[in-house]
């Protein structure tokens, strides 16, 4: 069965909602009379992302993260179920920029493909657009006239987010972004995706297997084992008050430590408690279970 992108039966503070989706895979004949058989990869995952909200999304490798993140950019065609999104042009930021980026082109003429592909805008428009752009991602002017093999994984990264930023879309999907970076590098894209997220005011579905790294941006999280999602919540929630054995293995695999019960005096932690799911609140913690 087919499954079909729409707009429709949003709630209206939702940019993306996601029920009941299930994909499979065919799997390759070994033998030329063998039976076709299938895989399924994602079992009945539903979630929804509020416009401007930092959704993260954790599991190990190869539990479907990324086909989730294919599905909802109209990447895999066959699915059951639906996914309703109310942004026009999702986009997406990859793991790997070198391989994203073409490497025959200057980083100025990837900035501005998209602009040609999709607006009416001058040659000098376009050229503006891209120098603006690649100063907010913190990069020089110069960068425009060099190729991607010529600049840092760090730099290429920055061009990676503004390409897919040249739209300014509403829904961006950051898919393990910072795993092939060195941690010092890693802080500094970090931070920059949560100055991008806060200035335009972007909801974002960051994927990623590092706990210590979805803390940082997300005000929820869900946790994904083998196609399914097991936990889901407020951030603070999920890190300091799991349920399921799984989350607690990754946080436990992470180093974070949690509360194995919460007291009966507690108050919910649904982000408008008093001292809990602030920012300082959120600081704080951080600095405690991160590096």
């Amino acid at each position: 069965m087919q499954g079909g992108h729409s707009q429709r039966c949003l709630s209206q503070d939702h940019i993306l909602e996601v029920e009941d989706l299930c994909v499979s895979y065919e799997r390759q004949k070994s033998r030329l009379f063998e039976k076709e058989d299938s895989m399924q990869v994602l079992h009945g995952v539903s979630f929804y992302i509020r416009k401007g909200e930092v959704l993260g999304l954790v599991g190990e490798s190869g539990c479907g993260k990324s086909t989730l993140s294919r599905t909802i950019l109209g990447l895999q065609p066959r699915y059951e179920g639906s996914v309703r999104c109310a942004a026009v042009r999702p986009q997406m930021v990859f793991q790997d920029p070198a391989s994203s980026l073409n490497p025959a082109k200057r980083v100025g003429w990837i900035l501005e493909e998209p602009l040609r592909l999709n607006t009416g805008l001058s040659a000098e428009e376009r050229r503006q657009k891209v120098l603006s752009m690649l100063e907010r991602v913190g990069l020089e002017e110069k960068i425009a006239d060099r190729f991607p093999r010529q600049l840092s994984g760090g730099q290429r990264q920055r061009v990676c987010i503004a390409e897919s930023l040249m739209l300014e879309p509403s829904l961006l999907i950051a898919d393990e972004p910072v795993s092939a970076l060195d941690v010092t590098v890693q802080a500094q894209i970090i931070a920059l995706l949560s100055r991008l997220q806060k200035e335009m005011g972007l909801a974002v579905l960051f994927i990623s297997h590092d706990m210590r790294v979805v803390y940082q941006l997300s005000q929820r999280v869900m946790i994904m084992k083998e196609g399914r999602i097991v936990e889901s919540g407020d951030a603070d929630e999920v890190y300091f008050h799991p349920r399921h054995p799984y989350t607690k293995e990754l946080l436990e695999a992470a180093g974070i430590e949690w509360e194995e019960e919460k007291a009966e005096t507690d108050e919910e932690t649904d982000g408008t408690a008093e001292g809990k799911g602030t920012d300082e609140r959120r600081q704080a913690d951080a600095s405690e279970i991160l590096p």
